[in-house]
This record gives C-alpha cells, structure tokens and sequence, in this order.
C-alpha cells in the first residue's frame, strides 16, 4: 500500500511518499518539497550487539551532484568521501534521533538519506530530517516519537520559514532546528547578534510550523506502520542493587566530593572495583549487571545532588569555573592564546594567508572559496587516553564548525573588510566540559593577538539541565560530568549584544518556552562574565599584525585599466610577479590585492601597478623618460604608456634654438603637466618648474598655429615629379 499526503509547510506544500521506494528496507520515505527530493531509508541488523553501553546507530546524508545537473571536479568523476556540509547534516539528523529510541535497544541500525534532486531553493538537510523520522515511524524499528526539522530565519523583523539561500543572505538567523509534538528537541544555527527574546520567539515560531509536519506522520503510520517490534526493559533483582548500593554508596559519595576530575575518576573506580570484588561470588550474569547498577547508583546520586542545589567542585548552580587567559605564547605564529576554564584548556593558533590560501569548496551548492576556517582537534591525551590518531571525526568537525558559526559574523567583511585568510586552530590540551566553548574564546584572543580588527570580542559558555518531575535546575559552564548525566546540553556564543551561535541537545522530551528563555538568560550571564576577563588581559585587538605575517595592500584602479595591469595573455602581471615576488590578484570591480612578506617589495609592487594604472592629472610634476626627440621638442613618458610634448619651447626660460645637446633618450626629467587637449595630446613643461628670471618679458604669441602647410620645407608640392608632368605638376601633352 501507498501512503502519500502533502502539508504547508512556509507556504510550500512538503510531500510524504511512503511504500513506493526501497521497499526492502526497514522502512523508507520520499520527501518531495519545490523540486527537491529525498530517500531516506531505515534498516536494522537482525541481532543485538553484546557487550556494548551505546546504541550502535549511524545516520548518512549523502548529497548527489547529479542532483544539481553536474559532474565532480577532478580525476575521479565520482563523489568519494562525505563533504564537510554532508558530515554536519548526518550529526544534525542523528543529536535529536538517537535518545528517542530506548536506551534498552542494541541492535545496529542505520539511516541513509540520499539527495536525488536539489532546486537549490529549498534546502535538503530539513528534508532530510523529516525523512528520517518518517522512514523510522513506517518501520518495525521501536521509534514511536515523530520529529520534524525546520530553518528559521529573521528578515526584517519577520520570521520566515525555510528561507531560500537568496533569502538568507537578508537574514540576521539562520537556525535549524527539531521538535516533537510536545517540544524542541534540538537547536544547531548561527545569528547576527539576535537577542535572547528574539532567539525564543523565532524558536517557538518553528516548533509552530512543524507540527502540521508531525500530524502527517502520524496519519501515516496509522495507515501503512508495520508492527513495532517489543524492546523489553532491562529487569535487575531489586536484592543486588541493594547488596551494591550498600557496598557503594559511602565510598562513592566521598568520591564525588573530590574536586579535580582524575582524582576523582580514580577514586570512583577503587569503589567501583572493591564492590565487584566483595561479590566476587555472585554467578556470571549478575556479575555482569554490577557495572550498570554502580553506574544507575552514580547517575542518580549525582542528579538528586544537583537538584538539592550542590554540584561536583561545591559551584553554585550560576557559578563559572576560574578562568586563566594568556596569548602571544607562541613566538613565530601569527597569532595564539591560551583560554583555560577550570580543567579544560584550548591552544589556539591564527594563520593569516592570502587570497591564494582561502578554501576551495565544490559540493552540490557549487564552486566557491572560504576565507575563514576554523579547525578543531580532540587528541586522546586531553582526556588522558590512549587511542588511534587520525583525521578528524564527526564529532571535531562538528565543534569546530560551531565555533567558526560564532565568530565568522565578527570578521569584518566588504570594502573595509580584513583583507587576508584567516585559519583559526584549536588544539585542547585539557577536556572536562565543554572544549568547543573554550574553542571560541580561545579563537577570539587569538585573532586579537594577530590583529584581526574584529567587530566585537566573541565568548562562549555551555549550560546544562537536570530534570525530573516537577524539580529541574539549570547549569552554568557544566563539567563532563554534568553533560554526561544531564538531560540537556546548551551551547550559546554571543557578544555583549547578542547571540551569534547557538547548539541544543535534549536527552529528555523536549524544553518549553520558559525553560529556554531562563536557560538563555543565564548563559547570558555566563557569557558577559567570560567576555570580562577576556578584556582584561587584551582589551583590543593588537594595532599591527605579526612581522612574519604576510603584508597585503589592496588598492583600486579604474576597471577599465585592469587590461594595463594584467597585459596581452598576462604578461605585463607576470613580469610584476617576476620583479617583485609578490602574490597578485586583480577583481572585475578594479580592487588588486597585494601581498608579499617582504613590506618593501609589496610597496615596489604597488607603485608599479599604480603607475601602469595613473590618471594624468594637470599641474601635477612627473618624472619622465625621453622617449623621442625631434626638432621642435620631445616627447617624454610620464606614465607607462602615456607621453607628452615638451615643445622646445618649454626647456627653458632662455630661447632654446635646437634640442641637440639638450637632453639624450633615456634621460629622466622633471615635468609639470600644464594642458590636455580634447584629442588627449598632453602638454609638458620644464621651464614652469625653474625661477623665472628677473626682467624676463614674453616673447608675443602668434594668433595661430603654423599650419602643416608653414611647416613643409620649400621645394615641390608634395607628391609632385617635377615640371616636366606627372602627379602633382601640370601635365605635358
């Protein structure tokens, strides 16, 4: 059976297909929105994972070029490995999925949504999204929450739903978020400085439009759901979590009192090990449940603890850790600072390139190049692990792609933008809560410290929840822990001003409008307590970049003269290049951008390019080169490519009666530039840049110029033969 339906959904109708398309999956789904459309496909493995403490689910959004009409660039005429913007759409499908499943269900699943065709209007990752949830509701799979996802942006002061690529250009949001029936589940975007108000208000304005989403989803599972199948729940004899808790409990509180987090982690495990062996006796499969009645034992403690208002480290529920900044740490980079918060410290480092240095990104959006990237790297010895070391996972370029969100809105851009590429690198050195937030902060002194001239210093704090029943607490600047146990982490980046990133992840329902705007307004707190002691170690940004920092200059000429710059097949540019050793690089709209290490050659560069590019302009002095010299004058280049006359009598104050012995060619001269004439004949003179001489009278001027006529030598008219006839002369018959 075939079940299709369309909703509005931002005033498009948004199609759910089900039971037409890979019907040997688990469950599918076709998306149809504009002229884009979506398969995403659930399946699952027919037996449960053993052994194992997470639910063993991946998610995969892959994106078609075909889908746009065009073949991938390079040798291989294939996509190959995900593109960074396909990568961040499976962590967005995957944050609000994964904790709707319960938590009791191992079997390996797998979600694959697949672009077939993009309009590049209407985005895919929210149809992804839906899709998701939709092929999960038509399984067997045991999901029974449907979800759907949403883009917000703020235009104008108006909320608008799935803003088109062109609309979002215009927009001070660019959210996307997911909610359920009940709430909002999840939040990932990036704003221009948007209020806390305005963030709830256009939050709740999504979790508003989806649910005509959600109410499509559940009319299809009711007409064509398979049976879910039965996930039991977990059952421990209620005597073995007695004998544990008894063994653990003392221990283990005294272990949670310890403040810094490796102490702490050891102690916890010598409980955790002295329980195990004071039941050393117990059977084999109660042994294997003791490790998750001490970790339930822990989880609780630790929850009722917080919600009794006490936290790991004796915080107060608003408190920041201590914070420790310094920069300029490292001699030879272009820029660095060290941000440390409690037990997580981020090294960050700041590359200041050229145009040539900027990211060339080709995925199905199109061509293009980024002039700000930020990477994040997590090695294992931050958490004092031993693991692989290789390329980075999802989860790294997820935090930094959330920390480039933040502060990429503070890089100035247009004509009095920061000429260079900037790459930004976080390296955590320490982790316990929160490295992506120590990223941003870290990241903003360390532009600082290169002499980025941002807009405004940029901070980041990440807050928790513990939630159950009626009792609830919100976290500021939570540990791992506190994340680990909590039902909620929320990430929030902003000036004092506002808002300019935002990240949520909900293990519980969802979060209500109060919560969010009492949630927001404390990190608002946090924020501006961050942003404080960052000010009071670099205020500013530095007033000069870094000596071993590239020098870039960028001038303008008139874009009619670019053809001057760059010469017949380019030689005129590269003969600069040869000359100079700069870098350069020439805009339709005139701008050239210059850059070299060397602050000398980039100057020299920029005057040749200048005078390729000069504009005469009257009563101004040049120095010229002779480049013809006749009997009435020469005729001198005052700018590459551009001479005038000096008429003879213009040498000199003194009658000047022939100009051999005067000057030579390749001589360099003074000149002003005294007339242009409308035929564009330059008019030279040397004698205006000397004294005149006392008593000197002008000699009178003719009323007109001699013609050419005046001008010829006697003898025969021009053409002629001689008397005799012929052209020019009275013909002989």
């Amino acid at each position: 059976m075939i079940f299709r339906e369309s909703v509005d959904l931002g005033g498009r109708p948004l199609t759910i297909e089900v039971g037409r398309f890979a019907k040997q999956a688990n469950g599918s789904a076709w998306i149809e929105y504009g002229d884009s459309r979506v398969l995403v496909t659930a399946c699952m493995s027919d037996h449960e994972r053993q052994g194992i403490d997470f639910f063993p689910m991946t998610v995969d959004y892959m994106e078609k070029l075909y889908a746009v009409g065009r073949i991938p660039g390079g040798f291989i005429k294939r996509e190959t490995r995900p593109q960074k913007r396909e990568t961040l759409t499976s962590r967005l499908i995957d944050r609000p999925i994964r904790p709707l499943f319960p938590s009791e269900f191992k079997k390996e699943t797998q979600i694959i949504a697949t672009v077939y065709s993009a309009d590049l209007e209407n985005e895919t990752d929210a149809m992804a999204m839906i899709g998701a949830s939709a092929a999960l509701m038509a399984s067997d799979l045991p999901f029974a929450t449907p979800i759907a996802g949403v883009k917000v942006g703020l235009i104008d002061g108006e909320y608008v739903c799935n803003p088109t690529p062109a609309q979002m250009e215009q927009s001070r949001m660019n959210i996307f978020m997911a909610a359920s029936a009940k709430a909002i589940v999840m939040v990932e975007g990036e704003s221009d400085e948007v209020t806390e108000d305005e963030m709830v208000e256009g939050l709740m304005k999504g979790f508003e439009w989806v649910q005509p989403v959600i109410q499509l989803q559940e009319r299809m599972r009711e007409a064509v759901g398979k049976e879910k199948i039965v996930v039991e729940p977990k059952v421990v004899p209620e005597e073995l979590k007695a004998k544990v808790r008894d063994l653990a409990m003392d221990g283990l509180k005294e272990a949670i009192d310890i403040d810094d987090k490796l102490p702490r982690y050891a102690a916890i495990k010598a409980v955790k090990n002295k329980v195990k062996e004071e039941l050393a006796d117990l059977p084999p499969e109660e042994m294997e449940e003791v490790s998750g009645i001490f970790g339930d034992l822990k989880h609780h403690y630790v929850r009722g603890m917080i919600l009794d208002g006490a936290r790991i480290g004796k915080r107060a529920l608003n408190e920041v850790r201590e914070i420790t900044v310094d920069s300029s740490i490292l001699p030879r980079v272009h820029g660095s600072a060290m941000f440390r918060r409690g037990e997580t410290m981020a090294l960050v480092m700041v590359t200041l390139g050229t145009q040539t240095d900027s990211q060339r990104v080709d995925d199905m959006i199109g061509d293009r190049f980024q002039d700000f990237m930020l990477d994040y790297s997590f090695p294992p010895f931050s958490v004092g692990e031993v693991k692989r070391v290789g390329s980075p996972g999802r989860r790294e370029i997820g935090h930094g792609t959330l920390a480039e969100r933040a502060l990429m809105r503070m890089i100035p851009k247009g004509e009095d933008g920061f000429p260079y590429t900037i790459r930004v690198a976080s390296e955590i050195l320490e982790s316990n809560g929160s490295s992506s937030m120590a990223t941003v902060c870290g990241g903003c002194l360390a532009m600082m410290d290169a002499g980025v001239p941002i807009k405004k210093p940029v901070a980041g704090i990440a807050m928790g929840m513990i939630k159950e029943g009626d009792r609830s607490a919100i976290l500021t600047d939570i540990l791992g822990d506190e994340d680990h146990l909590g039902d909620m982490d929320f990430k929030v980046c902003g000036t004092r001003d506002g808002i300019t990133a935002l990240q949520m992840d909900l293990k519980v329902d969802g979060i209500d409008r109060e919560t969010l705007s009492k949630a927001l307004a404390q990190a608002k707190d946090g924020r501006l307590h961050i942003l404080g002691k960052m000010l009071e170690h670099l205020p500013e940004p530095r007033e000069k970049i870094s000596a071993f920092a590239p020098r870039i200059v960028t001038i303008h000429i008139n874009p009619d003269r670019i053809r001057d710059v760059i010469g017949q097949g380019g030689k005129t540019i590269r003969e600069i290049v040869d000359q100079t050793g700069c870098q350069i690089n020439v805009d339709d709209d005139g701008s050239v951008v210059i850059a070299s290490p060397n602050e000398s050659d980039c100057q020299r560069a920029v005057e040749i390019v200048q005078g390729l590019t000069e504009e005469p302009e009257i009563g101004k002095v040049y120095k010229g080169k002779v480049k013809r010299i006749t009997d009435f004058g020469a005729f001198v280049e005052i700018i590459p490519g551009l001479e005038g006359l000096l008429h003879i009598s213009e040498v000199s104050w003194e009658r000047t009666p022939s100009m051999e012995g005067v000057m030579a060619l390749g001589d360099i001269v003074d000149v002003k530039l005294l007339d242009m004439e409308r035929n564009g004949k330059l008019r030279l003179s040397m004698k205006a840049l000397q004294p005149k001489p006392e008593g000197y009278v002008e000699r009178p001027r003719e009323d007109r110029r001699p013609s050419d006529r005046d001008r010829r030598p006697s003898g025969p008219p021009r053409g002629g033969r001689n008397d005799r006839g012929g052209r020019g002369g009275p013909r002989n018959r």
